[in-house]
């Protein structure tokens, strides 16, 4: 007889996925910091912000006296 081995229950799925975590590529990271971030600061007049996601890509956003948005960005992959 074959054996019939039981389904994993939605909450060991989602556990499972969580552990493996998504690398973003460098093109996401900085889509995410020249759209999103920079638009947020834009919308809530903010001066200086600092971004890190924790994987090794980080961001730093400061408004000029002229009102543009200067963006500093690293990012780190494994290839």
């Amino acid at each position: 007889m074959a054996e019939h081995k039981e389904r994993p229950s939605i909450e060991e799925m989602v556990e499972s996925s969580v552990k493996v975590k998504v690398q973003r590529d460098r093109k996401d990271w900085v889509g995410f910091v020249e759209s999103d971030a920079a638009n947020f600061m834009q919308l809530n007049d903010i001066g200086k912000m600092t971004l890190d996601d924790g994987a090794g890509n980080k961001a730093k956003l400061t408004r000029r006296k002229d009102g543009s948005i200067f963006v500093e960005s690293t990012s780190s992959n494994v290839l």
